[in-house]
């Protein structure tokens, strides 16, 4: 297994990911170029490398097969689990193939590590049925009270929010 910063160069293994962190297969689209035409969902990857991204890119063999990686969003164009302007809000996403292999644990804690640098706290939003709440939760993000809302899909998504300070 590999570990690396993620690069501008990666902006498309990004769009793959938040396709799969998305599922957006799920919601009929067969490809993560239609993304793009998903406002609430692009900004997470738009333009990457703007100033306060930050993200890791990991993989085996060589071979990158997931990433994570933090924006920051202001109040105007906010992302689905926004805090305030202050705190990013992270994105993981892995192949497939590769869940369960301890991946997305390790690009998690590559991630926070980074950002415990940069950042008082990071927040993310997720499914209340995705098996990752419990990653989460080992990690020590806790859930958002009062954050919990319908999403496209139907479900339920909480915020959880990490605070290094």
């Amino acid at each position: 297994m590999f570990i690396r910063p993620a690069e501008i160069a990666d902006e498309k293994l990004l769009w793959a990911m938040l396709y799969e962190a998305s599922y957006a297969r799920d919601g009929g689209m067969d490809s993560p170029d239609q993304l793009r035409d998903v406002p609430t969902l692009a900004h997470y990857v738009e333009d990457w490398g703007a100033a306060g991204d930050l993200g890791v890119v990991g993989g085996f063999d060589g071979v990158a097969l997931g990433a994570a990686w933090l924006r920051l969003f202001d109040a105007a164009d906010p992302a689905y689990g926004w805090i305030d302007a202050d705190t990013p809000e992270l994105a993981i996403g892995v192949a497939p193939e590769t869940r369960g292999t301890g991946l997305g644990t390790a690009l998690m804690s590559a991630l926070l590590d980074a950002a415990r640098e940069k950042f008082d706290a990071v927040s993310l939003s997720v499914r209340l049925e995705n098996p990752a709440v419990r990653l989460y939760q080992r990690l020590g993000f806790v859930e958002v009270e009062g954050s919990g809302k319908v999403n496209p899909a139907g479900t339920t998504s909480v915020t959880m929010v990490l605070r290094f300070r």
